[in-house]
Parts: C-alpha cells; structure tokens; sequence
C-alpha cells in the first residue's frame, strides 16, 4: 500500500509477514529514489532485528527482577509466535524493515528510526491503567504463556496479522484488555510518527517511510493537517510512579497482619495466633511453590519459594520470586547457548526447556502464586478470630 502525502514525504503500509510487502518496499525505494528511509522502529527493536544474539550480554541478575522477568517473556512469547507465522508464509518477521535498511545501504541513503521506544509506550500505558485492568492483562498474558503452544497459533486471526505490522497488532489487542490505555498505544504513536516523518522533511529531503499497513490511515490524517506540531518530549515523558491503591495495599499488609497475630494473642490466646501464623505461612507457601512447580523449577527453587514467600508477602520491598529465582539461576545458570537459543524458539518443547525462560517463568509465577496466597490467606486467618 503507497500513499504520497506530498512530493517529499511517500508513505509505504505493510503487513508483517508478507514476500510482497518486501518487493514493494524495494520497488517504491527504487522508484522515489528518497534521501532518507524512514522506518517504523525504535533503537530497541531495531537492535533486536539487527543484533540477534544481544542476550548474549544479559546479566542474570537482570533476569530476576519481577518488572523486567514479565517484560522479557512477553518479548520472547511474541518473537516466536512471529517466527512460527514466518515459517508458514516463508518469510523471517520484520524482513520487510530489513529490506527498507538494506535498500538504504545499497544506494547509500539514511536511515531514520521513527517509532517511539516500545518501553516508553508500554510504561505510559501501565500508568494510565486502573487496578482491574492490570489484574486482567497480567491473567491474559500468563494465561497465553502457560498454555503456549499450536493450538494458540491456530486461534489467531492470520488475516490480521498479514494486512499490518505484529506491534500494532499487539498494541490494538492490548487496547481491548485495557481500554484506557488504548490512546497512549495507539493514537499517540501515530501523532509521534507523523512528527518525526515530517522532521525529517523539513529538512528538505524526500522520505520514503515505512511503516505497518495499520498506522497509514492515522499517520495520514496528522501529516495532511495544515500545521503538525506534536511535542515529542511530552510524548517520550513518563510520568513518575504514584503510591498507588496497590502499593497502598502492600505496605497496609504487614501492618493488618502484625495486628491481627498481636489481637489474637491478647485476647483469643497464643493457641490461635500460632495457629493464624502458621495457616498464613502454609498458604502462602503452598500457592508460590505450585507457581515455581508450574514454572518446572528445581526442587530447591519450589523450596524456597515455599519458605520466601510467607515473609515476602510482609515485606513490599522484596518478592518471593526474586528470591526462588536466585536459587535457580544458581541451581541452572543459563549459559551462552540458552540466550542464544531465545532467538530460535518457535515450538512449545523448546520454550520450555530453555534455562532462561524457565528462570524467568520462576520469577514470574513464584510472585503470582504469593499474591494468590496473599489475597486467600488474608481473609482465612482474619475469619479463625470470629471462628
């Protein structure tokens, strides 16, 4: 799909996985013959096309913390499902960004990264979220990685994901679980896109740019606009984190929990509060070392997050699964090959069985089965004083 918008700017909507988009970016490249190729990535995703072994310098210890362990998954579930599409169609994903880059090369043209950073986008969508729809999207996108495998990829809309790019069919499918971010994933990143296109315009030049079939109709609108005038900072800035309702809760926790053990001592009896302590560790311990068991952790790691996991629930700085995940990455160092491998896996076995993604899968389940002991255990134990 080619849309010019004026003699210097050629917009060029592709789909994902697709030999023709591939032709056509070379075919309208050779024929504009543009100063500039502008394409739909940022740093990130475009050292992710270009430097495929960047895991390589991933320090373990990176991998332990919770934020970064849900991010790394997330990228890795969607990488393969990507290379699992690109295998039936017969073309590796992203190659139509890579032949606008190589097209540029060859005739010795600049290239200009457009999009706005993946993480930036996310971290302003997470903030605009409410507590219900982070609960949902965390449920979808564990649920998707439990269950990985063929019968996820038959279930996906194919004729979607072939009229545009893979982001922005994840960024629309991220906009239904959670609808007030929608504008952050979506519109934003189409304002942000036109801006850059046209800077790199205004400084007299020809820009052929390249960008996912499902932005053209929104970049379009922006750039026909009489006066384009998009603050780029304000769209780069992330807003600082406020003591949210869920921060709130974490730090209220050991407070409640520490007055119901101490009202249970005075007046019930040290009977039931060292019976209300010890249902609140068993609980809890129980639900994060189904989680690290689910995840296939060593049996030291399930252990530990047995025994971590009841005192990390009282203390918000720390998370059980930081914790079950060092024993692993001890237990199950992910080497060289296993980082590397993050860029080959497109079946279930081989996610599986990769150390790293079962370190991250430790973390992440370990955390998610505390909560669920939390949110039970909570309520059990307040219950045995009324009992």
């Amino acid at each position: 799909m080619q849309v010019k918008i004026n003699d210097n700017i050629i917009l060029v909507g592709t789909a994902h996985i697709s030999k023709d988009s591939v032709k056509e970016v070379k075919e309208v490249i050779e024929k504009y013959k543009p100063d500039i190729v502008a394409v739909e990535l940022c740093k990130r995703r475009y050292d992710a096309i270009t430097k495929k072994d960047k895991w390589e310098n991933t320090p373990v210890t990176q991998l332990l913390k919770s934020n970064n362990s849900y991010l790394m998954l997330a990228q890795t579930f969607l990488s393969s499902i990507q290379r699992k599409l690109g295998k039936e169609y017969g073309v590796e994903p992203g190659s139509e960004m890579i032949a606008a880059m190589n097209e540029a090369e060859k005739y010795g043209l600049e290239v200009a990264l457009i999009d706005r950073d993946i993480s930036i986008t996310l971290k302003r969508a997470w903030r605009k979220m409410g507590i219900r729809e982070k609960f949902r999207l965390s449920w979808e996108f564990l649920k998707a990685i439990v269950g990985f495998g063929e019968e996820e990829l038959e279930e996906l809309d194919l004729e979607k994901l072939m009229d545009q790019d893979v982001i922005s069919t994840l960024m629309e499918e991220f906009g239904k679980i959670a609808p007030s971010a929608t504008n952050v994933l979506i519109h934003e990143r189409d304002k942000y896109i036109s801006q850059k296109i046209l800077n790199e315009s205004k400084k007299g030049k020809k820009v052929v740019a390249v960008v996912g079939a499902g932005h053209i109709k929104g970049i379009k609108k922006h750039l026909e606009k009489k006066k384009l005038d998009v603050d780029l900072k304000e769209l780069e800035y992330v807003p600082k984190k406020r003591f949210s309702i869920l921060k709130a809760i974490g730090y209220t926790i050991p407070v409640l929990f520490a007055a119901l053990i101490i009202y249970a001592f005075y007046f019930k009896g040290l009977d039931l509060a060292l019976e209300m302590f010890i249902y609140w560790f068993l609980i809890n311990g129980i639900c994060s070392a189904i989680g690290t068991a689910i995840a296939r952790g060593h049996i030291l790691s399930i252990l530990t997050a047995f025994v971590a996991a009841p005192i990390t629930s009282l203390n918000p700085a720390i998370a059980a699964g930081w914790v079950a995940g060092y024993v692993e990455a001890k237990l199950r160092t992910p080497v060289i090959k296993d980082f590397k491998n993050l860029s080959k896996i497109d079946s279930l076995k081989e996610f599986w069985n990769n150390r790293v993604i079962r370190l991250l899968m430790v973390v992440a389940l370990a955390n998610v089965g505390s909560m669920i002991g939390t949110i039970v255990a909570f309520p059990y134990i307040a219950n045995l004083l009324t009992g």
